[in-house]
């Protein structure tokens, strides 16, 4: 039977919006390979890591008929890869293997039997069905993903806060050092739901959302939660345990605010860095009416200075930053200006978007 037969392009675009979960070592050999399920003319692709499962439908051509069988995804994108994108290309069963033609290349195919593809467990008793645009998504996920913990040992800091309620959706990032809050509206009145999604799942969804047009609808479970869009669904548990109070970090009325431009903020932080030591990646930023003055040193007793020009009447501030999180969060957003808030030298600082409350940025003092 022949399973499909479609161009280069369509197939390698279809199984690499699914194998992006598939890890090429691991203690289920079958959790290596692509689920594909072809039901009349359209056939499903499956993948999954146990904790996460991607599924996405493309109509590609080939026989009519159900056929169950599943096949090793990466070498199949390996092969796909070094062939030119117009060229057609089919895969046929035969036996137990699969052979794939292309032109005059013919690659025969070791499958395992569809009936071992552990599949997820879907939760019976999701939540509401609430959507926002895929851009939208993805431009939130962008704005928080950078301040995510990267093997803590809090383990519900290695992903993302999202919270649904009444019209707002709210993401949240920390690592204990910084936290990233942003926001968007909602279509539709949700009940108040909080989820942790892990970070490898996060990293996915910010490979496969797309600028395009077009809802992502979402679905939240006590241990699951669900992602459809651009006609794929994505299934992925929930990292367990509770997010740390994030309205507690976030300073309410601190009495010194500077509104300066972004791009020069960033600009000088990134030449200043360059003279912070490897481990220590401290600068020291000097406020005082009119004037901001970056510094940093490092252990061979070499030092950077900078300064900017300020709108700015308030105290005289000395305080110190890890530039690696100053810089994070500048370079993910794109507005013009960036609005700072601090209280004294030992305060966390604020970072926000002048007249937008959707975006907040928390970063710790380190002392230098």
């Amino acid at each position: 039977m022949i399973v499909l037969k479609a161009t280069q392009d369509k197939v390698l675009a279809a199984l690499q919006s699914v194998a992006g979960i598939v890890e090429r070592r691991h203690t289920l050999p079958i959790l290596a390979n692509v689920l594909i399920r072809k039901t009349g003319g359209q056939l499903q692709l499956t993948t999954s890591d146990l904790e996460i499962q991607i599924r996405t439908t493309a109509e590609l051509g080939g026989d009519e008929g159900n056929f169950t069988t599943t096949i090793g995804a990466r070498k199949l994108i390996d092969i796909l890869r070094t062939m030119p994108a117009d060229q057609t290309v089919s895969l046929e069963s035969s036996a137990s293997k699969l052979v794939l033609k292309g032109g005059k290349s013919r690659f025969t195919l070791q499958s395992l039997p569809a009936e071992d593809f552990p599949l997820v467990q879907e939760a019976a008793n999701f939540g509401p069905v609430f959507s926002v645009p895929q851009k939208t998504l993805k431009d939130l996920l962008s704005q928080v993903s950078f301040a995510m913990a990267v093997h803590d040992i809090r383990y519900y800091l290695n992903g993302i806060l999202f919270v649904a309620e009444g019209k707002q959706l709210s993401l949240v990032a920390t690592d204990g050092h910084r936290l990233a809050f942003s926001s968007a509206t909602l279509d539709v009145e949700v009940p108040r739901q909080e989820v942790i999604l892990p970070r490898k799942t996060v990293l996915e969804m910010q490979r496969l959302l797309s600028d395009a047009e077009g809802a992502i609808e979402m679905q939240f479970a006590n241990n699951q939660a669900k992602f459809s869009f651009g006609g794929m669904e994505f299934v992925t548990k929930l990292v367990e345990g509770k997010f740390p109070d994030y309205n507690r970090v976030i300073p309410k009325n601190h009495k010194n605010t500077v509104t300066l431009g972004r791009a020069p903020l960033l600009a000088s932080l990134q030449r200043t860095a360059i003279l912070t030591s490897e481990k220590f990646k401290g600068v020291r930023l000097n406020i005082e009416p009119g004037t901001l003055r970056i510094a940093s040193n490092n252990a061979e007793q070499e030092e950077a200075q900078d300064e900017l020009d300020i709108d700015y009447g308030g105290d005289t501030i000395e305080i110190g930053f890890n530039v690696t999180y100053l810089i994070d969060a500048l370079s993910n957003m794109d507005q013009d200006m960036v609005k700072i808030d601090l209280a004294d030298s030992n305060s966390s600082a604020l970072l926000t978007i002048p007249e937008n409350a959707s975006f907040k940025y928390v970063v710790m003092p380190m002392r230098i």
